[in-house]
């Protein structure tokens, strides 16, 4: 079956939409750029738009959905049968795709036939597991200090700070980071951790979307670390995402840093499901 793939994310949310809220916790990024779109306009991801698309399968029921917001990779979700096609209509159309992310299977054979039609190999660039939020647990005791909202005040500092989290990561830095900070200032979307007027960490949540919010990043500078201060300031923002009427909270963590693993669990956040994100590189005798 062919894929439908579109601009438009009203035409997304209106075809996609309810194969999307039916596992809304698993779509938590899908959803989320819609809510984005929403609130911010059709430029909140920069000057290349986001392309959006669906796949039906062959009984007629939409079984596969795509989200590529440049500079990200694209995000694949659904059945596995539908990634080569979608690999190949992609190639067809020269998008450029830094690489893919989503559940294994899809993953693998998406970047598969990539390698096939484009010649750029992939590598693996990071395991990660969805948590959702069961009972939310504080720490005890707390470390020093309080949380508050972030505020326009602190963006140069949090501009460090998120460049810092991208250099430590690997994730996007630069523009695309600069505009997710001013968009979830502008809704109180990040908290910081104060002790005695010192910001020590911060972390940040995602608009409800279809009932889900999702944290993230959560970043404490180096010399702050190992105080408690990463987990407080976790607790603080996922009590304000339930306080703005999220009926779920997720968050994404690297299976190879098994401290914050560990760290979210002891919080009341359980394990959902895993990903992978394949990183392309530039493709070899074509």
């Amino acid at each position: 079956m062919p894929w439908t793939l579109t601009g438009d994310a009203a035409e997304y949310l209106a075809q996609a939409g309810s194969y999307l809220r039916v596992s809304a916790e698993e779509h938590t990024v899908e959803l989320g750029v819609i809510e984005r779109l929403r609130a911010s306009g059709s430029s909140a991801y920069g000057e290349t738009p986001p392309l959006f698309g669906w796949w039906h399968s062959p009984d007629g029921d939409i079984a596969a959905a795509v989200l590529h917001t440049p500079p990200y990779p694209v995000l694949l979700s659904g059945a596995t049968a539908a990634a080569a096609p979608l690999a190949a209509e992609l190639a067809a159309r020269q998008r450029a795709l830094p690489g893919v992310n989503g559940p294994a299977d899809p993953v693998t054979s998406f970047a598969a036939a990539w390698q096939r039609l484009t010649g750029a190999p992939s590598a693996v660039h990071r395991r990660s597991r969805l948590f959702r939020l069961g009972d939310l647990t504080v720490p005890e005791p707390l470390p020093p200090g309080t949380a508050r909202i972030a505020a326009d005040a602190d963006a140069g500092l949090l501009t460090d700070w998120f460049g810092a989290f991208a250099s430590e990561t690997g994730e996007q830095a630069g523009a695309a980071a600069v505009r997710d900070m001013a968009d979830r200032l502008s809704y109180g979307g990040l908290m910081i951790w104060d002790v005695d007027g010192l910001p020590v960490a911060t972390a940040g949540r995602t608009r409800p979307a279809a009932g889900v919010a999702r944290v993230g990043p959560v970043y404490t500078p180096p010399e702050q670390r190992r105080r408690g201060y990463g987990g407080a300031v976790t607790v603080a923002v996922t009590q304000a995402a339930l306080d703005d009427g999220a009926a779920s909270v997720v968050l994404f963590t690297n299976l190879a840093n098994p401290t914050s693993n560990a760290l979210y669990v002891r919080l009341g956040y359980r394990p959902l499901s895993d990903r992978l994100q394949l990183n392309f590189e530039a493709a070899s005798g074509r």
